[in-house]
């Protein structure tokens, strides 16, 4: 591994690690100032709750909610700027901002937070580009991350009433769309070649 790599991959995790920091420092004010940041969250059709497509993934209902969603972000988040750099700031506007404007659009009449939208549309997003690409980095990663959080898959669909699936679902959407997208956008690695491949 180059050096550029290693510190490609020290980056991605500093610059997690800032984000889920601000995450913990924001339910830490909620909780110490009692601010209700749960107002902020999305609410569907209702104008109020368009706020919650900017806010909702940085606001969580407890730190227990919080704690959840920490290592899985953490993981999910640094391997996408790892692996596809380019792709980052195309990838996370379209999870962050899309899984919102679609729970805002059909989810239950309910305050949605969280991020753990965010978490699943990464993973299908590294899952389903791993496949798409087939170069063998893409590959292994993708077959990781399913071997870590496959479980995510059962998220998106209906479980316990104070659980937003909606948010896992249209999050592993946007991540789905978007591997399709950008499946060809980042440059692929070269193929190794051999000598007897040139052999006539």
């Amino acid at each position: 591994m180059s050096v550029n790599k290693k510190l490609s991959l020290k980056t991605s995790v500093i610059a997690v690690g800032i984000f889920i920091g601000l995450l913990w420092f924001i339910e830490l004010a909620d909780v110490l100032f009692s601010l209700d940041l749960y107002r902020y969250a999305v609410y569907p059709r209702e104008l109020n709750g368009l706020w919650g497509i900017l806010f909702a993934p940085l606001i969580h209902s407890t730190f227990r909610h919080l704690l959840a969603n920490t290592p899985s972000l953490f993981v999910l988040g640094t391997l996408l700027l790892y692996v596809y750099p380019k792709s980052t700031k195309i990838v996370l506007p379209l999870i962050y901002l899309g899984s919102g404007l679609g729970v805002w659009l059909f989810a239950r009449s309910s305050f949605h937070l969280g991020a753990s939208g965010l978490t699943h549309g990464l993973m299908f997003f590294l899952f389903v580009i791993g496949i798409l690409r087939r170069d063998k980095q893409s590959i292994a990663f993708s077959l990781i991350v399913f071997f870590l959080y496959g479980g995510m898959v059962w998220g998106i669909f209906p479980q316990a009433p104070r659980i937003s699936f909606e948010s896992h679902f249209f999050g592993a959407a946007m991540g789905v769309i978007s591997a399709i997208l950008l499946r060809n956008y980042e440059p692929f690695p070269p193929e190794k070649r051999y000598d007897w491949e040139d052999e006539p």
